[in-house]
């Protein structure tokens, strides 16, 4: 295995390149204030995504699951690189994301291993599972019992629309759950497990309406959903001059949702703009991928 790594410009985002020479996977690295005081990794499950998200690059082509191992080390190489072994016991907050490159839920066997794994190596890091909710019962089955057992488990789902029609254009995997089974899914999820669950919602001139919002918030009620609002990075933009653009109107938009009573997060993509580090962006990914 070949690792190689891009600092960004700004110093507090870092992407990691895993060649594994059939595969590839990248994996992001994000310092808020210092590596102590909170760190964040977003790891791929996947090289390439079969799912086909049309604002992504990396969907375009899949190549294979990553083992078990190939999740997990993608974790451990970046701590050794950047001499954070300690992390887990010293620092203040831990987070490991699965949400770089590729769908969990149609890599569940392995994600499930490398999930147990870290948790033992690193008992105090946050599990984050972030998906586009394929329609996957037995994995949202074993998910549930995974989800109880380890209690540093947590669940998002990716919406990025209110409408079903338009986000089947958005995300045209066929084998997804609707909008109505992602809220009755971590419905049932959040009265197993007592944890809010996630909607990551991607801001874009599209998707903003007030009939739209007025939806997501019909369909997702605060007591179980906690919401991300974000800008979409297409595959080859710009990130950081799309994000500054569009910053004003998101903080608009996540104000209205925690006037109503919304746990609201909003995500500056500041950072990422000059490495692609971007959910869907991954330029050395594509350019691999391409090549083969």
């Amino acid at each position: 295995m070949k690792i190689k790594r891009f600092d960004s410009s700004e110093g507090n985002v870092f992407k990691y390149v895993f060649d594994f020479k059939d595969a590839i996977a990248e994996a992001l690295l994000y310092k808020y204030e210092d590596f102590y005081k909170r760190t964040v990794l977003c790891v791929s499950v996947q090289s390439g995504c079969p799912v086909g998200c049309s604002f992504c690059g990396t969907g375009r082509k899949f190549i294979r699951n990553l083992s078990e191992v190939e999740i997990f080390d993608q974790v451990r190489g970046i701590l050794q690189d950047m001499n954070i072994e300690d992390i887990n016991s010293a620092g203040e907050r831990f987070q490991i994301m699965f949400m770089s490159m590729g769908e969990p839920l149609l890599n569940f066997d392995n994600m499930e291993q490398a999930i147990k794994n870290l948790h033992r190596s690193y008992p105090n890091a946050e599990l984050l599972i972030s998906t586009m909710a394929p329609k996957e019962p037995w994995a949202v089955k074993t998910l549930f019992k995974l989800s109880k057992d380890i209690d540093k488990i947590g669940l998002q789902f990716s919406v990025h629309e209110a409408y079903e029609h338009k986000r089947d254009k958005l995300i045209p995997y066929k084998n997804k759950l609707t909008l109505r089974e992602i809220r009755d899914v971590g419905t049932e999820w959040h009265k197993t497990t007592n944890r809010p669950v996630y909607i990551n919602y991607c801001i874009s001139k599209r998707n903003q309406t007030k009939d739209a919002m007025n939806r997501l918030m019909d369909l997702f009620s605060p007591c179980v959903f906690n919401l991300t609002f974000s800008v979409i990075c297409s595959a080859n933009e710009n990130m950081k001059d799309k994000g500054y653009k569009e910053l004003d109107r998101i903080n608009e938009i996540s104000n209205d949702f925690m006037q109503q009573g919304y746990n609201v997060r909003v995500f500056n993509p500041a950072g990422q703009d000059d490495i692609g580090g971007g959910c869907g962006q991954l330029w050395y990914v594509q350019k691999w991928m391409k090549n083969k």
